[in-house]
């Protein structure tokens, strides 16, 4: 009579472990689906293909619908001072360099420009300075005094070979990527004076970029998952054992 009942009371012994393991793996088992799929889409997103093409750093700039006087110094900077200042004004880089054909980012090199160039060559120097950027312009206390400079000296293999106003368009651009400029006027010999090149402005130390807000959050809330994954584990292992203990006795 006790074995049956012993036998009787196993099939309800192992209904309720069944259950209880059933209530606690089916949330289990979503937390980790809940995971899974969150980390699948930040790996999607961290292997996404910019598929944005390249703009030709070289190409001529292209004026707008109401081109101001900067936007007409964009393209006499292309055309004189871009092959030796550089597309951004950074100066002749060898980054810059890189965007020329190879057999022409070394040109000093070469017959053109190298200490005994051709008959129509111009010997160039190797270190050629930025022109935008910090410390560029700090030689310079005004925008009379940048005009006249580049006026007189430049380009650098025919100085002196623009136009007046080329000379004024250019000086209005080189001032505007500056942020010393707003464009808004037309830049000339009657208020040039009054545009200043305050030395302080090119020495401000540039600021160390922030974390984006949403990759702070998306570790947080990594942090939290496998938080609530190992705490869920922990409380079905204590079950478990729990459960196994009452069986025994």
């Amino acid at each position: 009579m006790c074995l049956i009942r012993v036998c009787a009371a196993r099939p309800k012994l192992f209904v309720q472990k069944k259950n209880i393991l059933t209530f606690f793996l089916f949330p289990f088992g979503i937390a980790l689906l809940l995971a899974g799929l969150f980390f699948d889409t930040g790996a999607a997103d961290v292997v996404q293909v910019d598929t944005t093409p390249t703009p030709d750093r070289l190409a001529e700039p292209t004026l707008p619908a109401s081109p101001s006087q900067a936007d007409h110094g964009a393209q006499v900077y292309w055309l004189s001072c871009l092959p030796c200042h550089g597309d951004k004004g950074q100066g002749l880089t060898d980054e810059f360099r890189s965007t020329y054909p190879p057999e022409e980012q070394y040109c000093w090199n070469r017959g053109c420009h190298g200490e005994v160039s051709y008959d129509q060559g111009f010997t160039i120097p190797k270190k050629i300075p930025a022109v935008i950027g910090q410390t560029t312009l700090a030689k310079f206390t005004d925008a009379a005094q940048l005009n006249a400079y580049i006026r007189a000296a430049m380009p650098f293999w025919k100085p002196g070979s623009l136009t007046e106003d080329e000379s004024w368009r250019v000086t209005a651009f080189i001032l505007r990527q500056n942020n010393l400029w707003d464009d808004q006027t037309e830049l000339n010999a009657s208020n040039a004076a009054n545009v200043t090149i305050p030395r302080a402005a090119f020495l401000t130390p540039v600021g160390t970029p922030q974390q984006p807000e949403a990759q702070k959050g998306n570790g947080t809330m990594i942090w939290f998952i496998l938080i609530g994954v190992l705490g869920l584990i922990v409380l079905l292992m204590f079950i478990l054992k729990k459960s196994r203990n009452t069986t025994t006795i």
